[in-house]
């Protein structure tokens, strides 16, 4: 699994999008029982925080302790640095498996046997993560530029699992259908500005270029934008699944 939010894990932890609660409202909906909960690749601790809302034990894991040092500490979390591919938890452990944003750098095959191993009979797994955030015609059209030609080159190649909307990971479970969810915020160009100063592509073009490519379209983009707020939204990929049970 790579690890690419390290370095500036406090901007990763202020800009990234998260989550609406009505996301979470299904998916619990899908439950038999709400005892334990993995929250995998937790990052900031964004998620595992909704899952403490209704868990006795909320287990959050990730391979960044950076990223994990700039999650809230609740009673009900507990954080550790493991991998997902390989951990210490127990055989039919948890009642739910979360993973977000994260599930295109693991060794799925590895995963999938570790979400089998952990997770209970009739235990959910719900793989989350949100695509391309788009405003209006003339600033998508900046994004998509800044997307495809500027930093096109600089992103990992399991980049492509997102732009295929997550439809193309392999999915060892038994699959449920899901409803449509997304995430909306009214964002002036700055918010903008500073949630694409979090993209890993964004990182790997500073590193081999020694300066921002933000740079390269930050003045229309604010010219384009203009004074007022306006509406962002991204489109939430979701895919989840049911571990069948032993007598089924």
């Amino acid at each position: 699994m790579k690890d690419n939010f390290s370095k500036d894990s406090h901007l990763y932890a202020k800009y990234r999008p998260t989550y609406p609660s009505s996301l979470f409202t299904y998916i619990f909906s899908l439950l038999e029982t709400k005892d334990q909960a993995w929250d995998c690749a937790t990052g900031n601790g964004q998620v595992a925080t909704q899952l403490a809302k209704e868990f006795q034990v909320v287990e959050a894991t990730d391979i960044s302790a950076s990223q994990v040092e700039q999650a809230p500490k609740l009673a009900h979390i507990h954080y550790t640095i493991q991998p997902a591919e390989q951990t210490k938890f127990e055989k039919d452990q948890f009642d739910l498996i979360t993973v977000a944003q994260a599930i295109h750098w693991f060794d799925f095959e590895k995963f999938y046997a570790e979400v089998n191993r952990t997770l209970k009979p009739n235990g959910v797994l719900a793989v989350i993560g949100y695509g391309l955030l788009s405003i209006s015609p003339e600033l998508d059209l900046i994004i998509h530029h800044f997307y495809n030609d500027i930093i096109g080159a600089y992103w990992d190649e399991e980049r492509k699992y997102i732009e295929e909307n997550y439809e193309t990971i392999p999915f060892s479970l038994e699959e449920i259908k899901t409803p449509k969810f997304e995430i909306t915020y009214e964002w002036t160009a700055e918010n903008l500005l500073n949630y694409l100063n979090t993209w890993s592509a964004v990182k790997h073009y500073e590193k081999e270029k020694n300066e921002s490519p933000l740079l390269l379209i930050q003045q229309q983009l604010k010219e384009t934008w203009g004074a007022k707020k306006g509406k962002v939204v991204f489109p939430v990929l979701l895919r989840v699944g049911k571990k069948k049970s032993s007598s089924a």
